[in-house]
């Protein structure tokens, strides 16, 4: 899907950057905006780390993980209600998916020629 620029990592920072701000602009509680925050600094963290060194297969996992923590914050933190903040972690969190799953398959055959 990506090619060895290593693009999804540059989308994951975006996205994470996005989601961190996003209780600027969007209707939220408490528990969304600390929620929206620390996820999207996480996932921001997350692909700056793999910048820094793309052959870090568990960053992309990790990353794979915090975008199915974002998904379903909804829920769990109860800010269900609100739309704009609930959309976000939606929408943001199955792109952090997808990017994670996309950036598996470079890392793995990267580690496989280095053996």
């Amino acid at each position: 899907m990506f090619t060895e620029s290593r693009a999804q990592d540059f989308v994951a920072v975006v996205l994470g950057v996005f989601t961190a701000l996003s209780p600027i602009w969007v209707d939220h509680n408490n528990r969304a905006l600390w929620t929206l925050i620390v996820l999207g600094v996480l996932i921001a963290l997350t692909g700056l780390a793999q910048l820094a060194n793309p052959a870090q297969a568990g960053a992309d996992y990790a990353m794979g993980l915090l975008g199915v923590l974002l998904f379903i914050s909804p829920w769990v933190m109860n800010f269900h209600a609100f739309n704009g903040a609930s959309w976000t972690a939606w929408i943001v969190g199955v792109l952090t998916v997808v990017v994670a799953v996309a950036a598996l398959p470079q890392v793995t055959a990267r580690r496989h020629t280095a053996l």
